[in-house]
């Protein structure tokens, strides 16, 4: 016994989705995903969210490195109008908030590190 997938399709109707039977443009293949969305908008809401994590990470862990990269992914996902715009301005905002941080940390100790002990 071989395990062999075999698609059925309606009699005039070719392998690539397209033909010259009637449709309703719904049929896989027709151009759009599920749901309506194009690649390009679930890419901005990608980067809505990954702009939120790296500016909520940063604030604890390489704000050096996080927080600018916060802030550059929310402003492209912004750009691109994302339907996240909520998430787009948390990541710009704690973005920002990543680089207060930064320079707190440079002012009061002289160094890009957390000091717990006095």
């Amino acid at each position: 016994m071989t395990l062999t997938a075999s698609v059925r399709r309606p009699a005039g109707k070719p392998a690539g989705g397209t033909g010259t039977g009637v449709g309703t443009g719904t049929e896989i293949g027709a151009g759009t995903p599920p749901g309506g969305r194009t690649g390009r908008a679930r890419d901005a809401d990608g980067l809505a969210v990954a702009s939120f994590v790296l500016g909520l990470v940063g604030l604890l862990v390489m704000n050096i490195l996080l927080g600018p990269a916060a802030i550059v992914m929310a402003v492209i996902a912004l750009a691109r109008s994302t339907s996240r715009r909520g998430r787009a301005f948390l990541g710009l905002a704690l973005g920002i908030a990543d680089l207060v941080v930064l320079a707190l940390l440079v002012t009061s100790n002289g160094t890009v590190s957390w000091n717990f002990v006095g």
